[in-house]
């Protein structure tokens, strides 16, 4: 017969197939936010390359590779960086909402919106501060990248 298991392996197991069943609903998630930032990404390099200074340093002889890590690369990622906070917030917040319903799953976004139907204000209050302090938090880590993407722009500089 098989040996009793602990407690530990019980727990270990809880969590493994906690995890096991939140594969597909994340990766539904990240499906639908990385279209988005391909796009967006797709759409910034095609603006970027087709610039002056692009056909400037291929007239000067620099290789590609030079031409596309050195000059287009980082005035491009400065607009996906721009953008990134904001597809991640639509795609944590706009698709949990649909994600938690379609896979009846417990979370944030159906929370909210059900005190929304039921006029529950102080979860509604609640879920939008979580929302709104994450969305900042973000923002704040995209304007922290643009930094070490592209070290002239300095916000320290700045005046109010």
């Amino acid at each position: 017969s098989e040996p009793p298991k602990n407690t530990l392996t019980r727990a270990w197991g809880k969590v493994a197939d906690y995890f096991w069943h939140l594969v597909l609903p994340v990766s539904a998630l990240v499906i639908g936010g990385f279209a988005t930032l391909t796009l967006l990404t797709k759409n910034s390099f095609l603006n970027e390359i087709s610039r002056l200074y692009v056909v400037t340093a291929r007239a000067k002889g620099l290789s590609e590779r030079q031409v596309l890590y050195g000059h287009v690369f980082r005035n491009a990622m400065l607009l996906v960086i721009a953008g990134l906070p904001q597809a991640l917030v639509n795609v944590f917040f706009g698709g949990s909402l649909l994600i938690e319903v379609i896979f009846s799953l417990d979370g944030l976004g159906r929370l909210s919106y059900d005190a929304a139907v039921s006029r529950d204000y102080p979860v509604v209050f609640g879920s939008l501060f979580i929302f709104t302090l994450f969305g900042l938090l973000i923002k704040l880590l995209g304007d922290l990248c643009y930094t070490l993407v592209d070290p002239r722009i300095d916000f320290s500089a700045r005046s109010a």
